[in-house]
């Protein structure tokens, strides 16, 4: 029905853009939660900006298109009273966003809390003694089997390629790999020999076993899985895996060689201690850790 003069009516403001960019934004946060911190960011963003938007429309009664002032057109809305500035349409409008919106922030973020939290809490880093520097040969690779965890028993088992690289400013320096392919994670072998009957068993200061057994990579690594292939820096030089494979950080105390986390490796440029490596946190088989392929797998949480 067509509104005269002596209406009293607020007028309403006319359809906008700014509710479906906030939800759009809502998505995107929410979206970006489970795939990574920039899309995360970006929906924040756009929620912020949509939302202060509509929230300005909403409690000053304004749109992108001015409505006719009362003196001027046929059955244009009388200006509003003094008293009439902020109509109780609107307050009410206003507060049901609110409350809508704290209802749905109590409910969501507890649950979020609950599902993602636990992930990243209570994380360590795992330290493990491989025994003295002396047995492991300079310029030699040793396959080291050991236990990170060693409440958890044998699930923790994981084996390790150290090679001494000899001194590097008068330190230690080690090469340590992975054995866990960079493609779907199963475990590599040495393209070379493995000299079982030269086994040697280390006890270490707590009473655990680790296994060094000698061997000679001179084809570097290969994966028996799907076939990936790595040189003897942990390269990928051929098959299905995105990079290098990982190392493990490692420090020398008391003559003792210790492992400490692992971290992921984009490529490595030359070798043994003169080595310069590309390095990135630790990352899940078959993610990019450089490039722009790297944005698109979903937050790994800390782990040693």
């Amino acid at each position: 029905m067509e509104e005269r003069p002596g209406d009293d009516r607020p007028q309403l403001p006319p359809p906008s853009l700014w509710p479906v960019g906030f939800a759009v934004g809502i998505v995107c946060l929410l979206v970006g939660l489970v795939v990574s911190w920039p899309a995360a960011a970006v929906g924040a963003g756009l929620t912020l900006v949509f939302g202060f938007l509509w929230a300005r429309d909403v409690t000053s009664g304004t749109s992108s298109v001015p409505a006719e002032p009362a003196h001027e057109g046929e059955a244009a809305v009388p200006e509003p009273e003094p008293g009439e500035r902020f109509p109780r349409n609107k307050f009410l409008e206003g507060a049901t966003l609110g409350l809508g919106a704290a209802i749905g922030g109590l409910v969501t973020v507890p649950a979020l809390g609950f599902a993602v939290a636990p992930a990243f809490l209570h994380q360590h880093t795992h330290n493990v003694d491989l025994g003295p520097i002396a047995d492991f040969t300079e310029g030699q690779f040793m396959v080291a089997t050991f236990l990170v965890d060693p409440a958890a028993g044998e699930v923790s088992r994981r084996t390790a390629y150290v090679r001494n690289n000899g001194l590097l400013q008068n330190l230690p320096s080690f090469t340590i790999l992975s054995n866990r392919c960079a493609h779907l994670g199963c475990p590599v072998q040495p393209n070379g020999p493995v000299f079982q009957a030269k086994e040697k068993i280390q006890k270490t200061g707590d009473g655990l076993e680790v296994r060094l057994i000698p061997t000679l990579p001179a084809g570097g690594f290969g994966c028996p899985c799907h076939g990936g292939q790595y040189d003897t820096e942990g390269n990928r030089v051929a098959g299905p895996p995105v990079r290098a494979l990982d190392r493990y950080e490692y420090s020398i105390r008391n003559g003792r060689l210790w492992l400490g986390k692992t971290y992921s490796v984009g490529n490595v440029k030359g070798q043994g201690a003169n080595a310069q490596i590309a390095k990135y946190p630790l990352a899940g088989p078959g993610e990019h850790v450089d490039g722009l392929e790297s944005w698109l797998y979903p937050v790994d949480p800390p782990h040693g």
